[in-house]
Formats: C-alpha cells, structure tokens, sequence
C-alpha cells in the first residue's frame, strides 16, 4: 500500500513498540517483544486476507501497542484482576493508537472505527472485529502454542485451546489447521477438540 498516511501511522506504531524493554529471540535475533509481535499479526493479516481494510490492517500492528507499559502485577492476581487489566489494555491501546492516526491525518470515522476493532467490540457479529480475532488466534496458535505448552498441564492447555477455537470463525479454523505444529501440539489440539 503506498497510502503515505498509512506508512506513517505504520512507522509511529512501529517505533513505539521498538521501545519495549521486553526482549524476544526468534530465530537467533533479538527483537523488542511487542514489535515482533506487531510484524507477526500484520504478516498474518496479509497471508490471511490480503485484501483487508486499512482500518484492519492499523488495528492488527496496533492491536498491543505499548501492552509492557500496564503491567499485568498492576491487578489483582485473580480472574477478576485478570479480566479487569485486559479490558484497560484495550481501552489504553485504543487511545494509544487514536493518538498517533490523529498526528498521521486520518479522520474522525476512520480513527473510531480502528479504536472499535482494536477494543474487539461485537466479535462474532463484525466482520472486521471476527477478523481481527481470527489472526489473533492464528498467530498464538502458531508462534505462542509451543512456549505455553511448557508451562501448564494438560487440562489446562487443553481449555486455552478450546476457548481460543471457539472465538474463530470457520475459515480461522481452516487456517488454524494448516499450521506446522510439533507433533505433539497436533496432537494436543486434537484431543482438545476432539478430532
């Protein structure tokens, strides 16, 4: 896209999420965590449904812009804590975002329609939230799957895979399918899902 709005609103992200002191190795180079996260979801975005909106395409590289600055130890250790700090981070990504397609020239509706998808308002009934999730799930199934499987138990893995599943829509699952696991995680996602 040679949007040079785009490009710009691109970059910003970008750079602030290069400022993420949280560091990631992938493939014997280190890369500040949120960017690598950010380039992931944007190339799995592009592989997914190249001809996504810009409003999709902003959301997907903003979608945790800044996510180190609200520190999940900042809530209660619980499920309610855990659900309360996920819903700031939204409204704080958002905002963050907002802020930056403002300075980059995009207008009212476009700036409130990126906040909307970033904020995964009406999943499963807007088309372009249901995508934002699809590529969400994708990319934690693909690059995330393997570092949580040597954390938590069976049981436990088992439900993250389910209540992941069931937020995708069918061409998600599809996708989900396609991807190259271990062995292993083939197999646990299958036993999750009862294939």
């Amino acid at each position: 896209m040679t949007n040079t709005k785009f490009q710009q609103a691109s970059q910003w992200i970008d750079a602030e999420n290069a400022q993420d002191p949280n560091i990631e190795i992938h493939e014997s180079v280190s890369f500040p965590k949120e960017l690598l996260y950010s380039n992931r979801m944007y190339a799995k975005l592009m592989d997914f449904c190249p001809n996504a909106s810009e409003e999709v395409q902003i959301a997907t590289k903003a979608q945790h812009i800044c996510r180190w600055k609200i520190a999940r130890e900042s809530y209660p250790m619980d499920r309610v804590g855990y659900l309360k700090w996920r819903e700031e981070l939204k409204k704080f990504h958002a905002k963050t975002t907002a802020a930056i397609l403002e300075k980059a020239g995009y207008d009212e509706n476009f700036i409130a329609r990126v906040s909307f998808l970033i904020e995964k308002k009406l999943l499963k009934k807007d088309e372009e939230t249901q995508l934002l999730e699809d590529v969400i799930c994708l990319v934690f199934l693909e690059y995330y799957l393997a570092p949580f499987v040597e954390k938590h138990d069976t049981e436990k893995l088992k439900n993250i895979i389910l209540k992941t599943w069931n937020k995708m829509s069918e061409k998600g699952h599809q996708a989900a399918l396609q991807i190259n696991y271990s062995p292993e995680n083939l197999q646990l996602i299958k036993d999750a899902l009862g294939l």
